[in-house]
């Protein structure tokens, strides 16, 4: 490759599009029917906790109640 004749808008535009091809190979890996369920599996996983998580808050008040450490 010469150097010379690849000035900085020429680089600018390789990496411009080096960048477009990573994002659009991004979007349609996450987009893919393959990926569907464990996207889905991952979006509830906030909510899957939710009772554990309750019962560890009311442990940890009932503990701070009687004087207890949290830790």
């Amino acid at each position: 490759m010469n150097f010379e004749i690849m000035d900085m808008g020429t680089l600018r535009g390789l990496i411009t599009g080096i960048l477009l091809m990573a994002f659009l190979g991004l979007v349609a890996w996450a987009w893919s029917k393959r990926r569907k369920a464990d996207f889905d599996e991952a979006a509830h996983l906030p909510f899957a906790d939710d009772e554990s998580a309750a019962e560890d808050a009311n442990e940890i008040q009932s503990r701070s109640n009687r004087g207890e450490s949290n830790l």
